[in-house]
């Protein structure tokens, strides 16, 4: 059923409805980036292999451009904001709003690798992040779109 709304207050809604979804995603994020940063300090970490320390350091370059990704559509809207192009905005934020759910989704499988990695083995880790990237394609791309086409 539509809404009675004019354009702009749809625009309105709409970016407040992104802005909502980044701050879930956002809140994740900075718990898995405050993780990563704490483990340089725990003794074991000496021990890494270089194939675990090169996979911790892109899991921090990782956290770090999915934070910057959340953020954007803040900083694109500061910017913007009154010069009567929400729509725009809302477009970009929507296009970042997919690619901050892209950067969480190989978050998560990195770090899943990466812990599976260091406490049962490498072969462990292969397969379960092999599982989880399944699961958040399933989750993250097939499963909306089977909603999509189903409304």
């Amino acid at each position: 059923m539509p809404r009675d709304e004019t354009d702009e207050e749809q625009a309105d809604r709409k970016f407040a409805d992104i802005l909502q979804e980044l701050r879930v995603m956002q809140t994740g994020v900075q718990l898995t980036a405050g993780f990563l940063l704490t483990l340089p300090f725990q003794s074991r970490f000496a021990d890494l292999d270089d194939v675990q320390r090169t996979t911790y350091l892109v899991l921090v370059v990782l956290a770090g451009v999915t934070t910057a990704v959340v953020l954007t559509p803040v900083a694109v809207h500061r910017r913007l904001s009154g010069q009567h192009v929400k729509d725009k905005v809302v477009q970009a934020a929507h296009r970042m709003a997919r690619m901050a759910l892209a950067c969480v989704a190989l978050l998560v499988v990195g770090v899943i690798w990466f812990v599976f990695d260091l406490v049962v083995s490498r072969s462990a880790a292969i397969g379960v992040a092999a599982l989880m990237a399944l699961v958040a394609l399933v989750l993250l791309v097939a499963f909306p779109l089977r909603i999509h086409a189903d409304a």
